[in-house]
């Protein structure tokens, strides 16, 4: 996966993940909204509106104190875990 910084301030981070589509960008989106101190997560992906943009933008903004690049590695450990829980069930579901 390729990430870009397209702007960072103190509590808000814009990065552009090239290669991705809404099935991950709404996943790490909610992850994000879930993590503690994330006050606003958003994506835009639309490039007729965009400016011309081509690959999604993905903005955090997080409460005083939180670093947001800190919160963006906690909302993707969170998919992590919740993935490997998922896979776990699987295979305990299929080897019944």
């Amino acid at each position: 996966m390729e990430l870009r910084v397209t702007e960072r301030l103190d509590n808000e981070l814009s990065i552009e993940l090239a290669g991705e589509d809404h099935t991950f960008m709404n996943v790490l989106k909610e992850s994000l909204l879930e993590t503690e101190g994330v006050t606003a997560a958003t994506y835009d992906m639309n490039p007729e509106q965009s400016g011309g943009q081509t690959e999604p933008i993905l903005t955090i903004k997080t409460e005083a104190g939180v670093d947001t690049l800190d919160a963006l590695e906690d909302a993707a450990g969170g998919i992590t875990e919740r993935t490997t829980a998922l896979r776990e069930s699987f295979e305990t579901a299929a080897a019944a």
